[in-house]
């Protein structure tokens, strides 16, 4: 046995497995990914169902947004005192009552609540279940394991969604949210049944407090959450306003553009899986400088080839596979340097994210009331270039560890 692997848990051909509960993990995230944007497309129906006003219904992914954000941060001491494995099960037994509460919700101010109650445990569910796939899976497979689970989260986007909109089609907007909570708990149990009681490095988890003191004095740990702020801000400063954007610069009929959201959607399920592999084959912290360098080009790439559709959807597809890639290389890198203090850095990854969504849509938000939709992408390029500065930081080594590898060189 080795971080807590099992031959009988072993999936994929010899010398490139990864544990098969790391899929059961992703799928948990995919709940929870589906959960968190669902709003968006049955809004119409929830305004009606409610009776409120679709501005009103829209703000139901806001709380979720900003709730989970908060939680995340609440989660780590959480998790420190209660354990993985219980954490996760308590997060995906909230989960699925939260969703019960919405799917009978009599108005809007219960169906808002069991948002956040929903965000809450949502934000919990993905820093246990990230934890957890990288404690299964052998230190040179991590980065591939961490991806896993966010293909989990992009993968909802893909189908969770637009399945969630057919059912609400067929039997109405709450049977959606009966349709998430069903799953869960079957899954809690069969996930707590068969992960070991500890599989942490085994290391003992330092306090809290000393461990948020830690990260926040340490200049690569943080340096490495701006990637994420930075990076993910400059993609949601254009993502957040693309069907408007693609409207002004495509005209595309409804079809057209539903298409071009699935395609966007498949290429962000291939860059979780590619942020995995590429923090596994380059290493975790020249992924991490790669990743918004790359991402910056093709983003810059799109208003310059907006005007052919030959060039356009390829370029489209490739933005949008680079920025699903960041987090799996961020997280990966931030466990590797610091493994002891991972649940903390990791937890504050999680927030982290939202953070970035909140910046980019506030910012592009700004742009696109002034009637400047068309600069988005180019305020996008500059939030990431803010991010390839950040990566920087985080991969130069301290003045200690650069003094020792530069007496190396030279004695050899």
């Amino acid at each position: 046995m080795r971080s807590g692997i099992t031959e009988a848990w072993r999936f994929g051909t010899e010398g490139d497995f990864v544990d098969f509960r790391v899929y059961l993990l992703a799928a948990t995230a995919f709940l929870a990914g589906v959960a968190e944007t669902i709003c968006v497309g049955i809004l119409p129906e929830i305004a009606a169902g409610l009776q409120v006003s679709t501005a009103a219904a829209g703000q139901l992914t806001t709380i979720f947004s900003a709730v989970f954000a908060l939680a995340a941060l609440a989660a780590v001491p959480f998790v420190a005192r209660t354990g993985r494995r219980l954490a996760l099960f308590v997060s995906l037994a909230t989960f699925a009552v939260a969703n019960l509460i919405a799917a009978a919700s009599p108005g809007y101010a219960s169906l808002f609540a069991a948002r956040m109650l929903m965000a809450a445990s949502c934000a919990t569910l993905i820093l246990v279940a990230t934890r957890l796939a990288a404690s299964l899976t052998a230190p040179e497979r991590r980065g591939r394991a961490i991806g896993i689970v966010f293909m989990g989260i992009s993968g909802s986007l893909v189908l969770g969604v637009p399945i969630g909109m057919q059912i609400a089609q067929w039997w109405g907007w709450r049977a959606v949210f009966v349709a998430i909570a069903l799953p869960v708990l079957p899954m809690a149990v069969w996930l707590v049944r068969h992960l070991p009681r500890d599989v942490t490095t085994g290391r003992a988890a330092p306090d809290a407090r000393v461990a948020w003191r830690a990260m926040l004095g340490e200049r690569r740990l943080m340096a490495a959450q701006c990637v994420t702020i930075a990076m993910i801000g400059g993609h949601f400063t254009l993502f957040a306003y693309l069907a408007p954007y693609l409207q002004a610069v495509r005209a595309p009929d409804p079809s057209t553009l539903a298409a071009l959201f699935v395609a966007f959607g498949v290429a962000g399920v291939g860059g979780a899986w590619l942020g995995g592999q590429s923090s596994d084959r380059l290493g975790a912290a020249r992924a991490l400088w790669c990743c918004p360098a790359v991402f910056i080009c093709a983003m810059a790439v799109l208003p310059l080839v907006s005007a052919n559709r030959f060039l356009f959807v390829p370029a489209m597809m490739l933005w949008a596979c680079i920025s699903w890639s960041i987090s799996p290389i961020v997280q990966s890198y931030l466990i590797r340097i610091a493994p002891e203090l991972a649940d903390t850095t990791v937890g504050f990854n999680v927030s982290a994210m939202h953070m970035g969504v909140a910046l980019g849509a506030a910012f592009g938000g700004l742009l696109v009331e002034r009637g400047a939709l068309r600069l988005t992408p180019w305020a996008g390029c500059a939030l990431v270039a803010v991010a390839l500065g950040c990566a920087g930081l985080a991969v130069r080594p301290k003045r200690g560890e650069q003094r020792s590898s530069a007496e190396t060189h030279v004695s050899m």
